[in-house]
C-alpha cells in the first residue's frame, strides 16, 4: 500500500508513515550483496524512494542489493523502551530536590517514618516516589536508614505466560459456540492444569464432560515445550492400541495458559494432518470450562493446594485418579464416571488412559491415599 493509504486508513497523516518507517528501518545480512570496489554494499535505487524498505517488493529474497525492512514488533518495542526512559527520573528542579533531600534524611535520623515525613513536609514528591528515589540511590538516604523497609525482601515478580492473540483466531470461546451449534455437539473434552508446588511437575487434565471421566498427564513443568511432548506421547500409545487422540478427543476445550500455545500438538496427528479442534475459553472465564473445575475439587480432597508432585510418577497420578473417577455422583444418578465411562463409548476406554476400577468400598477421598502411595 501507498503511504496515503495507510495513512487514511490509520487516521494519520501521511509524512506521519513515512517519518515512522525511516525511523525503524532495519537492515539484513545479505550473503547475495553486491559491493563496489570499497567493499561497501550497493544500495538498490528502489530504496531511495517510498516505501524505502524491502517489505512489499516480491524480489526481495533473491536481490543483490542490500535488504532494508520495517518490523512493527521491533518498532513497538524501541517505542515503549524511549517511552519508559522519557518517564524514569525526578520533576524536581535541583533546589527543590535537595531540599526534600533534607527534610527526609533530617526526619529519618529522628527515627521517623517516611509516611510521617511526607505528611508533615511539602517534598514535592508522593510517597511512593519517596520510597522509588531511595531505592534507586538518587537521595543520601538508603534502605538501610528505613525503620522497616530493610526488614522487608523484594518482592518476587511472577510472569505468567499466555496464549499469543494469534493462536487464537478461529479457536475462540465464540468460534466453539458457533462450532458446536452448526455440528450439534452436545459433549467435547475440557483441559486445564493443576500445579504442584511453583516451579515443580505439574498435571494436565482431561475431562470428558458427557460422563465426568477424567484423567491426567504428569508433565515435568508447566511449560508449552512439555506439554506438547507429553499430547504426542499419548498420541502414540493410543495408536499403539488401534485407536486415535481425534477418535477419543475431536473437539478439546481449554484456558489461555502458554503451555498450551503449541495448538498443532493438539490438533494435528503425529503426520501434520488435522484430526482435533482446539478452542480457548475467554480471559479470567473458569466458568466456560465448568466440569474439570469443578472435578478438581474432587482432585484436591486427596491431593491438597501446596502438594508436591515432584515424586509422583505416572503410576501414582493414574492411581489417584482411579479413586476420583470411582466416586459416586448425583449428576450421574449415583453411577461413578468409571461406570458411565464404559456404558457410553462401549469399551475399556478408561484403561487406555491408565485409570483402573476402585470397588467403591476401597475408594479413598482423603490424603490418606498419598499416605499408602509413600508406604508402598
Amino acid at each position: 500500500m501507498t503511504f496515503k493509504a495507510i495513512a487514511k486508513l490509520l487516521g494519520k497523516d501521511q509524512t506521519t508513515i513515512s517519518k515512522e518507517i525511516k525511523k525503524h528501518i532495519v537492515s539484513e545480512p545479505n550473503s547475495k550483496t553486491v559491493r563496489d570496489a570499497n567493499n561497501v554494499p550497493l544500495q538498490c535505487p528502489q530504496l531511495l524512494r517510498p516505501p524505502f524498505v524491502c517489505n512489499g517488493c516480491n524480489t526481495r529474497y533473491n536481490c543483490q542489493y542490500e535488504r532494508r525492512f520495517y518490523r512493527a514488533n521491533e518498532a513497538q518495542t524501541s517505542y515503549k523502551s524511549l517511552l519508559s526512559e522519557a518517564r524514569t527520573g525526578v520533576a524536581l528542579n535541583r533546589q527543590q530536590f535537595y531540599h526534600a533531600d533534607d527534610l527526609i534524611a533530617e526526619g529519618l535520623d529522628k527515627g521517623q517514618h517516611i509516611y510521617h515525613i511526607c505528611k508533615t513536609n511539602d517534598l514535592g514528591m508522593s510517597i511512593s516516589s519517596v520510597y522509588r528515589n531511595i531505592n534507586k540511590g538518587y537521595m543520601s538516604s538508603s534502605r538501610i536508614d528505613l525503620p522497616r523497609a530493610v526488614k522487608f525482601k523484594q518482592r518476587k515478580k511472577h510472569t505468567e505466560t499466555y496464549v499469543p492473540k494469534g493462536a487464537k483466531v478461529g479457536r475462540s470461546f465464540e468460534d466453539f459456540s458457533r462450532f458446536a451449534e452448526e455440528n450439534e455437539i452436545c459433549n467435547w473434552v475440557e483441559m486445564d492444569t493443576v500445579i504442584g508446588v511453583p516451579g515443580g511437575k505439574v498435571l494436565v487434565t482431561f475431562d470428558f464432560t458427557i460422563c465426568n471421566f477424567m484423567f491426567a498427564l504428569l508433565a515435568a513443568d508447566k511449560t508449552a515445550g512439555e506439554v506438547s511432548r507429553q499430547i504426542r506421547a499419548l498420541k502414540n500409545r493410543l495408536l499403539k492400541h488401534g485407536t486415535s487422540f481425534g477418535e477419543l478427543l475431536p473437539v478439546v476445550v481449554t484456558d489461555n495458559g502458554g503451555e498450551f500455545s503449541d495448538f498443532h500438538a493438539f490438533e494435528d496427528d503425529l503426520n501434520g494432518v488435522r484430526e482435533s479442534r482446539l478452542f480457548y475459553c475467554d480471559p479470567f472465564r473458569s466458568s466456560q470450562k465448568p466440569f474439570v473445575e469443578k472435578n478438581h475439587t474432587l482432585f484436591r480432597d486427596i491431593c491438597p493446594k501446596g502438594t508436591s508432585f515432584n515424586d509422583f510418577t505416572q503410576t501414582d497420578v493414574d492411581l489417584i485418579f482411579s479413586h476420583v473417577n470411582g466416586i459416586k455422583r448425583k449428576k450421574l444418578q449415583g453411577k461413578s464416571p468409571f461406570e458411565q465411562v464404559n456404558y457410553s463409548y462401549g469399551f475399556d476406554l478408561a484403561g487406555l488412559f491408565g485409570i483402573t476400577h476402585i470397588p467403591p468400598d476401597d475408594v479413598i477421598q482423603s490424603p490418606r491415599l498419598l499416605s499408602l502411595l509413600n508406604h508402598k
